[in-house]
């Protein structure tokens, strides 16, 4: 299989295994509005037109940020593949707390363990990570663009879901977030 096919194939399986689990969560208890949903799930849907997206209409995006080398396309289907196995690994250890939206469950339980020990927001970091490798891997502006609106998106609800945690979890989720970084060890 060639490499460019690689990338699309991983995407889909990350989106086929979330939609798998989605069905084994518990029910919620308070879930984010549409409209503040739509802050971060609209750039999100533009940044995966952009990387998908065989060329785009505008110059300026299709210009190449790398050689088309397959050196690079080699480096970021490893990117996309452990970003996505990094976000697999946090879905599945959070098990029934997850949700594509801020939400908080019923029974909802403050998990920092596994992935969890070493960001706050491992499936997060992972989608990141994977966006980068495929950004390498397309080597276009558009996908410079892309990982910026995914970044800013995830950082959005990050913001959004960070404030909900602390007001359920109170000190146990300060003290987490004050151990452990959000999206990059020992960094951010």
């Amino acid at each position: 299989m060639s490499y460019r096919l690689i990338i699309p194939v991983l995407w889909l399986a990350w989106f086929a295994v979330r939609m798998v689990f989605a069905r084994r969560v518990k029910a919620d208890a308070a879930r984010e509005g549409v409209a503040s949903r739509l802050t971060h799930v609209l750039p999100l849907l533009v940044a995966a037109y952009l990387l998908a997206a065989p060329n785009v209409p505008v110059p300026l995006l299709d210009a190449r940020f790398l050689p088309p080398d397959m050196r690079f396309v080699r480096l970021g289907t490893s990117l996309t593949f452990a970003g996505l196995a990094f976000a697999v690994w946090a879905r599945v250890w959070l098990a029934g707390n997850w949700s594509g939206a801020v939400t908080l469950k019923h029974g909802h339980t403050l998990v920092v363990t596994g992935p969890y020990q070493w960001v706050r927001r491992p499936i997060d970091a992972g989608l990141l990570l994977a966006l980068i490798g495929t950004a390498v891997a397309v080597g276009e502006g558009r996908a410079i663009l892309a990982v910026v609106l995914a970044a800013a998106a995830l950082w959005r609800k990050l913001r959004v879901e960070e404030a909900v945690m602390r007001r359920e979890f109170g000190d146990a989720y300060r003290n987490y977030a004050n151990r452990t970084r959000a999206l990059i060890p020992f960094v951010l």
